[in-house]
């Protein structure tokens, strides 16, 4: 997928206990033995709705989307923030809360830092996947059992590679489509929560330096970000796949062994 398709509107959907979020969670980490909390992000039209979320906390400091994120996922908190508590355009521009207006589109804070000229800078801008701005004034994110953004708009998983094909491998079990993501590099949040709200399509980024700075990412971990109505077909997926012996973690084989056997039972290899 390319920045160049047409967004799509977020859900928003009114209608709460849809999804049993306990038993999802629980689901992946059984499948999974995921080391991080599975988070939620939702999009609010004004900042009245968003601190209408029970037990939101607002920040007391300036943070990076990332840092936000990461108090969800890494500390299980629910959070709540509007422009002002970001540090930067960067941040809010990536989920529709900051305009990205020619300024923005210029590049110009990260030409000679992150890239060579001001064409090359301007150039990664533009090929950001962002959030439409104009319709949103806050965003929250919460783990999902807590059940307070029911439901998120998209849903984020942090996870190892092997976690994360496995993941994947869940959502092509069924109705099998070929997934194409590409990354922009710096800023790699537009690949994963970014793409994720605009076009609500799953979607899997290499968390970039600033994400592993400020968001406590670690070294072996990526992002899936999906929306919600994905994650049901994934751990059908999966359990489809455990049954078939294909689980995490994946057993190593051996890489001098006679490799028959194996192929044999997981691929039906003749």
């Amino acid at each position: 997928m390319t920045s160049t398709e047409q967004p799509v509107v977020i859900a928003n959907s009114d209608a709460p206990g849809q999804y049993d979020w306990q038993k999802l969670v629980d689901d992946l980490n059984r499948l999974l033995r995921l080391r991080t909390t599975p988070i939620g992000m939702k999009l609010f039209a004004s900042k009245a709705d968003m601190e209408a979320v029970p037990k939101i906390r607002r920040p007391s400091a300036i943070h990076t989307m990332d840092q936000v994120v990461a108090q969800a996922a890494r500390i299980g908190w629910t959070v709540g923030i509007t422009m002002d508590d970001l540090v930067g355009a960067q941040c809010g521009a990536v989920v529709g809360l900051h305009p990205q207006d020619e300024s923005w589109l210029s590049g110009d804070r990260m030409a000679g830092v992150w890239f060579e000229t001001i064409e090359d800078s301007s150039a990664h801008q533009h090929a950001m996947d962002c959030v439409p701005y104009g319709d949103y004034q806050a965003l929250a994110v919460s783990p999902l059992t807590a059940c307070r953004l029911d439901p998120p708009d998209i849903c984020l998983v942090y996870a190892t590679p092997a976690q994360t094909i496995l993941m994947i491998n869940g959502l092509q079990w069924s109705g099998y489509r070929d997934f194409e993501w590409g990354c922009v590099g710096e800023s790699s949040c537009a690949d994963s929560w970014g793409r994720a709200l605009k076009l609500r399509q799953p979607s899997v980024s290499i968390p970039c330096f600033a994400e592993r700075r400020y968001g406590g990412v670690l070294e072996d971990e990526l992002l899936l970000a999906t929306p919600p109505e994905w994650l049901p077909k994934m751990v059908r997926g999966l359990e489809a796949l455990s049954r078939n012996g294909l689980r995490y973690p994946i057993a190593q084989y051996g890489i001098q062994q006679d490799a028959r056997a194996g192929l044999g039972y997981s691929y039906s290899a003749k």
